[in-house]
């Protein structure tokens, strides 16, 4: 259960440690710091004993963290015990993609439908799932009680998409979509648009 004291850059910041803990166990490492969490993270040590200290006491000084038992608070406190299912919206370039990233269950996520508007595309398989018509997308997401959803749309379709979503039920919407979506306040929204970090990368370039 989220804690609404708790702010929205310390969450944000959790999965960043969690996939150094998870590294580090894979390489046979059982004791890590807050120091050497910070050399991996570019984060100070200071930071993550905050950020860390909103959750509850993880280490011993003197001892460092255990990373097996780090790890398994943190997908605690990220509710990541249980599997969420996703619906994915959009059937491009980008959507295939998606549809066929492996990398999402192992940490805690499944598409389990995806949804496109093409007549052409709907109905055919991509990947292991079989196109569904937008038409049907409130209905089927709502049915289904899916929470999470992924936008792959153009930037003048994806607020109508984001609309149907939350009337649907959803309840957190990862927009690739290069525009701003509007939301209730209960809905969490996050924006990734490649073209927006290539640009701040593009300032630190020389030629």
């Amino acid at each position: 259960m989220a804690t609404p004291d708790v702010p929205d850059i310390v969450i944000g910041r959790l999965p960043l440690y969690l996939r150094a803990l998870n590294q580090l166990e894979a390489e046979g490492q059982e004791i890590t710091s807050s120091h050497e969490l910070a050399d991996q993270l570019d984060i100070s040590s200071a930071q993550i004993r905050k950020d860390l200290s909103h959750f509850g006491e993880f280490g011993k000084q003197g001892t460092g963290y255990n990373i097996e038992f780090l790890a398994a608070q943190i997908e605690r406190i990220l509710q990541l015990e249980q599997v969420w299912h996703v619906a994915l919206v959009g059937v491009g370039d980008l959507g295939r993609a998606l549809a066929g990233y492996n990398g999402f269950q192992h940490r805690g996520f499944r598409i389990t439908h995806i949804f496109d508007n093409d007549p052409d595309i709907i109905g055919t398989q991509v990947s292991e799932f079989e196109v569904l018509p937008y038409a049907r997308l409130q209905e089927v997401v709502s049915e289904a009680d899916i929470l999470m959803a992924m936008i792959a749309v153009p930037a003048d379709k994806a607020q109508g998409v984001c609309d149907t979503l939350v009337k649907a039920g959803v309840k957190a919407v990862l927009n690739y979509a290069p525009t701003k979506l509007r939301a209730p306040s209960d809905v969490h929204v996050q924006d990734i648009d490649p073209v927006i970090h290539l640009q701040h990368m593009s300032y630190y370039l020389t030629t």
